[in-house]
């Protein structure tokens, strides 16, 4: 099925050296990211949903065959928790719909103190049309359990395979994607530190095994900090072959 390596968000000052030439306008570094990768995970979506008409310029800016995934808002997924998801679920697929062909996954990153609600989270999935591929983060540790993976594997979503500091590293596929977020090797913090080459070694290893599975996979990593994710993003890539 292939394969998908980049980072969460590209608009960053100090990656000014790590992907863009110095004094890059904001306005410009897509264009520059994506001629570097071919994947990218949006995440100002989380705080603020872009219009529909933002989709619909992603659409016609991007190049063929780039696929953006974005993350839910905090209203639905921290604010109400998932209760009530009916208004936005249908605002996601209007969007989701203007994205056209390069739509890649929703991520729906639950609330660290958000707890196992297994009528809740089948209700949630089951709002949302089956032509939108998701991904659920779990931060609450009584989610991480066979019968979660179920209701995911029941609706075709993804488990979101975490690597970061306090977080289990559950290598459970539930969907025909996978959907992986390197938060950085550092255990103190999370979104700190570089993945050494043995590390990044390991990860091109899981992801040919779901490969070669059948599984679409998505990985993107999220330790912005000194452009570590830009390199370290290249470095699995070129690993991957």
């Amino acid at each position: 099925m292939g394969w998908h390596i980049g980072t969460s968000g590209w608009s960053y000052d100090h990656w000014e050296h790590a992907l863009y030439p110095p004094r890059t306008r904001p306005w410009d570094r897509l264009g520059i990211y994506s001629a570097a990768f071919s994947t990218v995970e949006l995440n100002a979506s989380f705080y603020r949903w872009p219009r529909t008409t933002a989709f619909a310029s992603w659409r016609r800016r991007l190049p063929e065959g780039f696929l953006l995934s974005v993350k839910a808002p905090r209203g639905l997924t921290h604010a109400k928790r998932l209760y009530a998801p009916e208004a936005w679920a249908g605002r996601i697929a209007d969007s989701w719909h203007e994205l056209g062909p390069r739509r890649a996954v929703l991520l729906v990153q639950l609330s660290p103190h958000h707890a196992r609600d297994d009528a809740r989270l089948d209700w949630f999935l089951g709002t949302l049309p089956p032509w939108i591929r998701t991904a659920v983060e779990f931060r609450h540790p009584s989610w991480h359990d066979p019968g979660v993976f179920d209701i995911l594997r029941r609706h075709g979503a993804a488990y979101c395979v975490m690597s970061g500091a306090g977080l289990p590293c559950i290598l459970e596929a539930t969907a025909p994607h996978v959907y992986v977020r390197l938060h950085g090797p550092d255990h103190g913090h999370l979104y700190a530190g570089s993945y050494s080459d043995a590390d990044l070694g390991w990860w091109a290893g899981r992801i040919r095994e779901w490969d070669a599975a059948g599984h679409e996979v998505f990985a993107y990593f999220n330790n912005d900090g000194g452009g570590n994710a830009v390199r370290n993003a290249f470095t699995l890539r070129s690993l991957l072959g």
